[in-house]
């Protein structure tokens, strides 16, 4: 037989039940055939995140009572392609740590699966969003039921009790917003004008995670559009990150809009769009835009943030075209010459 050298030939050669979940730009499943294709060097990670592929991995392994829950952070070359030492090392601890025959572990074997992460150099903490992000999505996958902090908020949101909103949970909230159906949705479109900044903000951070319907994308806008006008750009910025997720030219035209206003396109602005809307980006126009505002503003890591997009495989391309083509003595051109004379020192 032969030896086992990817995660993902492990749990098939062990027969585990497993789950995998995006956890870099957004908490969304993650197909196995992505994760055993990039383990081969076959595919560049479709969302990385601060030059990781990051990744949660929910397994249950023989007679384990309870699934086990890796958070990975599997770093990438800069092709985006898996730079495999440290997985490789991973992977022989988890060897030695169950014993070679892994077509027979049981519970016995399986006792330690959970140590392996300590002092595990992949081993990352998703944010306490995308912690709350990642349980609801993975419960309600599984079929089983939200937790306790769901039926306040769903009650709060729908306008059916007058909680105090400060007792809610932020896991009720992801709860709801990965079970929220058509009306739900309706009803938070309605309810937005007059929820709490601290609610906003919250429900937004839940939201960028998934695609939205129309009506909620409009009075997210609304709601963001009258925080810029307030100075609020936190919760502007929330409401960008919301709708990022979601296929719509009404996204495309409210981010064009904002990198063509440089009264309010600062760099929190072009963060959320970067890091929650980068697909709007695979476009002709507004992507130089985006670099150009990004360039201009002093304030923003140039080099860092292009690096990232860069990374993602559908804006590599776009990315360096549009610095190639880039006018001469532009402001993007002088960030580039400044990247340049970083590197030669």
């Amino acid at each position: 037989m032969q030896p086992i050298q990817t995660l993902d030939e492990f749990f098939t050669r062990s027969g585990a039940e497993v789950s995998l979940y995006h956890m870099g730009r957004h908490v969304v499943a993650c197909p196995r055939e992505s994760l055993a294709a990039f383990e081969r060097g076959e595919l560049a990670w479709p969302e990385p995140w601060q030059g990781q592929a990051r990744l949660a991995i929910l397994f249950r392994l023989g007679d384990m009572p309870e699934p086990a829950i890796w958070f990975l952070a599997l770093p990438l070359d800069e092709q985006g392609i898996l730079a495999p030492a440290q997985r490789d090392a991973f992977l022989n601890r988890l060897l030695e740590t169950l014993g070679r025959a892994v077509s027979q572990v049981g519970r016995e074997e399986t006792a330690d699966v959970d140590h392996l992460m300590k002092d595990n150099p992949l081993a990352f903490t998703p944010s306490v969003t995308f912690q709350a992000m990642f349980n609801a999505r993975a419960t309600y996958d599984a079929g089983l039921p939200a937790s306790q902090h769901f039926e306040p908020v769903e009650d709060y949101l729908s306008g059916q009790q007058a909680i105090d909103w400060q007792a809610l949970g932020l896991q009720g909230i992801a709860d709801y917003v990965v079970r929220m159906e058509s009306p739900d949705a309706d009803t938070l479109a309605l309810r937005l004008p007059d929820l709490p900044t601290a609610v906003i903000n919250s429900v937004c951070y839940c939201l960028e995670h998934q695609p939205l319907p129309q009506a909620l994308v409009a009075a997210l806008q609304r709601r963001g559009e009258a925080a810029a006008q307030a100075g609020d750009i936190e919760t502007l910025c929330a409401c960008l990150r919301a709708v990022g997720n979601t296929d719509t030219t009404a996204v495309g035209n409210w981010y064009s809009a904002l990198l063509k206003d440089t009264t309010v396109c600062g760099p929190d602005v072009l963060a959320a769009i970067a890091g929650r809307g980068w697909v709007y980006l695979e476009d002709a126009e507004r992507l130089p835009l985006f670099l150009q505002r990004l360039a201009e503003d002093e304030r923003t890591d140039f080099a860092a943030v292009v690096r990232d997009l860069a990374l993602i495989p559908r804006l590599r391309l776009p990315v360096m075209m549009a610095m190639r083509d880039a006018p001469e003595g532009s402001s993007i051109q002088h960030r580039l010459s400044m990247m340049m004379s970083q590197r030669k020192a």
